[in-house]
């Protein structure tokens, strides 16, 4: 059985946390990447998966684009809510598990941002991809950061720690190699409040990634090492794969 630790993994804290992390020009740095490599118009439908906390969605939504947004965790949603409301802006913000997705070629682009794939064990990742490929209209377009094995392991830490406002955030890392996972335990502190998170990611190498993708119908066009399009290597901090839904096939 997988290792269901993300059902009640996003609350607290740890929202808290990852909406004070990420910078704002980091968030329009990555909206410039997804428009540029996702290649859609403004009457283009476009599905945020999963959508955290919101803010690629609202940055889009702000932009003239049609957002949906899906994420299991309900203190995330009430956070996007609240930040589209005070954008003025629209998105279709739906609670789900990130491979309940109902649509069938719906959507003309989706993406998956934040480093949120790895989550649900070998097939339940894959479930996810088939069920991305699924919400895609034929020729839609797929954009996903993942945390790929030549990007973790050389930079790996055991350990690490930063502070960003008044939280306090501490991770101890363990990688096993047999299953390929990564086991963190996350220690949140904000004033006297405390909180223990734990989280397993499947650590995929590359080859794997695009096999996954090449099975749920997903075809790897474009390969980066970085949002300035830098080549993806070994240590490079991310592996973002621009990928199109064949043509003629159904999973």
């Amino acid at each position: 059985m997988a290792d269901e630790w993300w059902k009640d993994f996003f609350d607290g804290l740890i929202v808290e946390f990852w909406q004070a992390v990420v910078p704002e020009e980091t968030t329009r740095a990555e909206a410039d990447f997804l428009e540029k490599h996702l290649r859609f118009g403004p009457e283009s439908r476009v599905l945020d998966v999963p959508c955290g906390a919101g803010r690629h969605a609202i940055e889009l939504a702000a932009r003239g684009h049609r957002l949906t947004g899906v994420d299991i965790s309900r203190e995330f949603l009430v956070a996007a809510r609240a930040g589209a409301l005070a954008r003025g802006v629209t998105v279709d913000w739906r609670q789900a598990e990130m491979r309940d997705l109902p649509w069938s070629s719906e959507f003309d682009a989706a993406y998956c941002a934040g480093s949120s794939f790895g989550f649900l064990g070998d097939e339940g990742d894959a479930a996810f991809l088939r069920a991305v490929s699924r919400a895609l209209k034929p020729g839609g377009r797929f954009v996903a950061d993942f945390k790929a094995a030549e990007s973790i392991l050389p930079n790996f830490r055991e350990q690490y720690e930063m502070r960003v406002g008044e939280i306090e955030f501490r991770a101890r890392n363990s990688y096993d190699p047999i299953q390929g996972t990564m086991e963190s335990s996350y220690t949140v502190t904000r004033g006297e409040r405390t909180e223990k998170k734990r989280a397993v990611h499947r650590i995929y190498t590359a080859r794997e990634i695009f096999r996954m993708l090449s099975d749920a119908a997903l075809s790897a066009c474009e390969t980066f090492g970085s949002l300035d399009g830098d080549p993806f290597r070994l240590g490079s901090p991310t592996l973002l794969i621009v990928a199109s839904k064949s043509d003629s096939t159904s999973v």
